[in-house]
């Protein structure tokens, strides 16, 4: 390359001579004269060069070049320094450890997917495998702590294998990868291989660089990945749900939250790939899909002009974002429309969603199709207006409030769930007795609740005082836990007595003996194994199996769970029906009555 490095000095000297600075000559061009004329020969040159030379699809691994260099071809590589014979897998196992949410599952199937191209073979057996990946969550100091714990097990592990087999390999994945990427190299040697949320198509490059005695890493974030070509292998207990990616990153940067360092900013995968996912899945036999995001309801797919819609992007009323509103793009109001029209006998979900994000045309949508799912997660953080402004979340408690109003106006069936944090910055006793009540008003049926951990990187590691003493967040934690459990047992109360429509999960993880599988709700429910009528109407019965619908009575309820007896066998799209006409009926009634 040294011949492009030449006129590139003189190009610069070139230019500062017009700024009327002295000119410092570098390189072979170092105590150089060089006249006016011999300048513009050089950089006549040097545009001729570039005119010929390589463009930026030449850089890209495995982009089509049209152009073919006459001159100088002995400069330009069009080889990757490692051949695709070296990146094979060569039937080694793999085993992965997943931890924290469920894009965390979904990252592993796409991981997995990757490695299993390259001639990767999985293994469940921990002692069996030649490569172990551990696929990480940092959102909280307690997940980071149990991966350290993990990666000093799987050391002496590795120390203690055969050496009569190949040195074991340790990976880890995920966002603990991006956020500790020089600790986790550094620290003890712990690991091989790191690779970031958006360096997974590097994997098998990684692993050939590990094979070679050197540590391996690309942490790099993308603007653009969002594995739409990638068809992940999934990987469930039963095979009967799975979760589907429909975006990655998020924009919200709540100053808590280090998934935007993580993770990165929001990108949505195309409408069409999505589709054709859960089309697959559907013929596969799947009962019930999760539309996985961070922030999965502000989902806008640009990628085909003439589908996109105008405007800017709606909000929940009362609710801002501290970016400007995007415009344009097919919105999660489009992409639920389509979903639930792939297979009427198959449960769509979603998570996780952001307040703001639930205009009314998708409220409308889940309370007109039988088959997406009426449980809303509704993640608040906080009761207090004042604690929701330290976390910018872009909401009040009186607009969050009047939210949940309007969603069971349009719902009336939902169960709602939610996030809460206890103990955030400057958070008082007067802030947490307004979560406490916030939590008695809107009456949850699941939620997810937390002390706050400071995270670095983050807008209050940065800006704000963590100054709630340890053992205050964890008794205003558990305070928060009891009176969500006195709710939820509350709520799920007035469920018994109801005929819930069931998608059996498997055996129950306390008793051979018993069934497991959740409501439409997402409310788990447990009931005796034994063989029920195949449809309601009819004395034929037919055991039951995990991906089957099955109609249950619900006879008693704590705050976790219900408890009921199957009665027949059924379907998704005949309960729809049957419901229907029951409503379809009670207005008939009131509209004809006196």
């Amino acid at each position: 390359m040294e011949s492009l490095r030449k006129p590139m000095f003189t190009i610069l000297q070139h230019w500062r001579s017009h700024r009327g600075v002295r000119p410092r000559y570098c390189s072979k061009l170092a105590n150089t004269s060089v006249t006016s004329k011999e300048t513009k020969t050089n950089v006549d040159a040097f545009k001729s060069q570039l005119s010929c030379g390589p463009s930026f699809q030449d850089f890209i691994k495995g982009a089509s070049v049209k152009k073919s260099f006459a001159a100088d071809e002995d400069l330009y590589d069009n080889h990757s320094y490692l051949s695709e014979d070296l990146e094979m897998g060569n039937s080694r196992k793999v085993y992965f450890e997943t931890y924290g949410c469920q894009m965390n599952v979904n990252d592993t199937e796409i991981a997995w997917s990757i490695l299993q191209r390259k001639g990767y073979l999985r293994t469940v057996e921990l002692n069996e495998a030649d490569v172990v990946l551990l696929v990480t969550c940092s959102i909280r100091e307690k997940a980071e702590q149990t991966i350290w714990n993990r990666l000093k097990q799987l050391t002496a592990m590795k120390k203690r294998r055969k050496k009569s087999l190949a040195p074991m390999k340790i990976g880890i994945l995920g966002c603990m990868a991006e956020r500790l990427k020089t600790e986790l190299l550094e620290r003890e040697k712990l690991v091989d291989v790191l690779a970031g949320p958006d360096a997974y198509r590097d994997l098998p490059r990684l692993l050939t660089v590990a094979d070679g005695g050197q540590q391996a890493s690309n942490v790099l974030l993308s603007l653009e990945e969002t594995y739409a070509d990638i068809m992940p292998v999934h990987h469930t207990t039963h095979g009967n749900s799975a979760f589907v990616s429909i975006m990655r990153g998020c924009d919200n940067m709540c100053t808590y939250c280090i998934v935007p360092f993580t993770r990165g900013r929001e990108r949505s995968r195309p409408v069409s790939s999505i589709l054709e996912e859960v089309r697959m899945l559907s013929d596969q036999g799947v009962k019930e899909v999760t539309l996985l995001g961070q922030n999965v309801n502000s989902y806008r797919d640009a990628s085909e002009d003439q589908l996109c819609s105008s405007g800017a992007t709606r909000l929940s009323e009362g609710f801002q974002t501290v970016y400007r509103r995007k415009e344009g793009g097919l919105r999660f109001s489009d992409l639920l429309d389509q979903v639930s029209r792939i297979d009427p006998d198959m449960r769509v979900r979603f998570t996780s969603p952001h307040p703001k994000d639930f205009p009314d045309e998708v409220l409308h949508l889940i309370a007109e199709r039988g088959n997406i799912c009426t449980q809303i997660h509704l993640p608040a953080q906080s009761g207090s207006s004042k604690v929701l402004k330290a976390m910018r979340r872009g909401y009040t408690r009186e607009a969050y409030l009047d939210l949940v109003q309007n969603i069971r106006r349009i719902v009336p069936e939902v169960s709602l769930s939610s996030d809460f944090i206890s103990g955030f910055c400057g958070e008082t006793e007067e802030d947490h007795l307004q979560t406490l009540s916030l939590i008695r008003e809107v009456g949850y049926n699941v939620g997810f609740l937390f002390a706050y951990s400071m995270r670095k990187k983050t807008q209050a590691y940065h800006r704000l005082e963590d100054d709630v003493p340890a053992e205050v967040k964890q008794r205003r934690l558990q305070e928060c836990i009891t009176v969500f459990r006195e709710e939820a047992t509350r709520v799920n109360a007035a469920l018994v007595g109801s005929k819930q429509l069931v998608l059996v999960e498997g055996e129950s993880k306390r008793s051979a003996n018993d069934l497991s599988g959740r409501t439409d709700g997402n409310t788990k429910v447990i009931f005796p194994k034994e063989e029920v009528a195949v449809q309601s109407a009819e004395s034929n019965r037919a055991p039951i199996s995990a991906g089957d619908y099955v109609l249950v009575e619900i006879l008693s309820a704590n705050s976790q769970s219900l408890r009921g007896r199957a009665l027949s066998h059924s379907s998704l799209r005949e309960t729809v029906k049957n419901y229907d006409e029951h409503v379809s009926s009670n207005t008939t009634m009131t509209d004809t009555g006196p």
